[in-house]
């Protein structure tokens, strides 16, 4: 099954049923009027609206229209929790080695977390704001899980059943914003402005045998200013699958329904498939070449990030999202222009 949430000039939107194809719509509202009410009588609601969704495929729904993601909001606009990890370790030792850090003593055996904010989601094609753009801007290429209800010290199986939703993720970040935080000891706040969604939140039965593990078998392209800079399979790598992830979040406090949890910027050991964010690929010339060449995005850039299953279609629809500067203010990207280096190499974030 497939759902969105359409802009209506509230704040928590219209829910609607997708079709596979994400060609066609369906209000939802003889059902339920939000995704939230959805995730609180899932056993209830969800069965009524795999019924709507099997008969949109179909083709006998009526009163269909053509599906716009520009007119979504993100899935959960505003969601009781936002919790995002570092689920692939290849990035965390990427970015630690870059500035001369260890990995932490306990990396392989708990994932790192943060809360970020979640009563202000951006939906698929709304501005990236930003009041200066030499904040080190950067997107994080994701997948995440919405969940029902959590209890208390859950099983990784348990979490994992648990999950009802997958989403589709650019998880921003100011990375020159990140040292200045992380000195302070208490984490991160003004370095995590808004986090982006994908137009469709999806059902795990819609990735067939993708989906097993935890993990989201299908790769994930970046294209930053239209050049494709990234596609790395999301299963591939992801050492702490969304079970592990989940059940973490919740070993000292039970998860409400509604709860969206992030697996991590994905990323894997081969070069050759590319990044999903900047701060990897800055890393990465650190590394190879003791200095760095790519800058952090600028006013005008554009990010496109999508997942698109064996047979070609796309599985959540995309994110395509302008940097914008105050006003509006944005400056064409300069896509094949030589790119310079920009501060120093210790901005990068796990």
């Amino acid at each position: 099954m497939k759902l969105a949430t359409l802009k209506d000039g509230s704040r928590d939107g219209q829910l609607v049923v997708v079709s596979r194809d994400l060609a066609l719509a369906h209000h939802a509202s003889g059902i339920a009027s939000r995704l939230q009410q959805v995730l609180d009588d899932w056993n209830f609601l969800s069965p009524q609206l795999e019924d709507l969704y099997a008969t949109l495929n179909s083709g006998k729904a009526r009163h269909t229209f053509a599906f716009d993601p520009h007119q979504c909001m993100a899935p959960l606009p505003r969601a009781y929790q936002w919790a995002d990890a570092s689920g692939y370790l290849n990035h965390v030792a990427l970015v630690r080695r870059a500035r001369g850090a260890e990995m932490p003593e306990d990396a392989r055996r708990e994932p790192l977390l943060y809360q970020g904010g979640s009563d202000a989601m951006l939906g698929p094609t709304d501005d990236a704001l930003f009041f200066d753009e030499d904040l080190g801007i950067d997107f994080e290429a994701e997948l995440a899980v919405v969940t029902g209800d959590v209890p208390m010290a859950a099983t990784p199986a348990q979490a994992l059943d648990a999950v009802r939703l997958l989403l589709l993720v650019n998880d921003w970040t100011l990375r020159h914003r990140v040292p200045s935080e992380m000195a302070k000891g208490f984490g991160f706040v003004q370095s995590k402005p808004a986090t982006a969604f994908g137009p469709v939140a999806v059902t795990p039965d819609e990735l067939g045998d993708a989906w097993r593990g935890g993990r989201v078998h299908l790769p994930l392209q970046s294209n930053w200013n239209g050049r494709r800079v990234g596609l790395p399979d999301a299963g591939e790598g992801m050492d702490f699958p969304f079970g592990v992830i989940v059940a973490h979040l919740a070993r000292t406090r039970t998860l409400r329904a509604g709860s969206i949890v992030g697996g991590g910027t994905v990323s894997n050991a081969d070069p050759a498939r590319g990044w999903s964010c900047i701060a990897e690929k800055r890393a990465l010339e650190m590394i190879d070449g003791g200095a760095i060449q790519t800058e952090y995005m600028r006013f005008g850039d554009t990010i496109h990030i999508e997942m698109k299953g064996a047979d070609g279609t796309s599985v959540f629809g995309a994110i395509n999202q302008r940097v914008v500067g105050p006003l509006g203010h944005g400056r064409p990207a300069e896509v094949d222009a030589p790119v310079a280096a920009t501060r120093d190499s210790t901005d990068a974030v796990d």
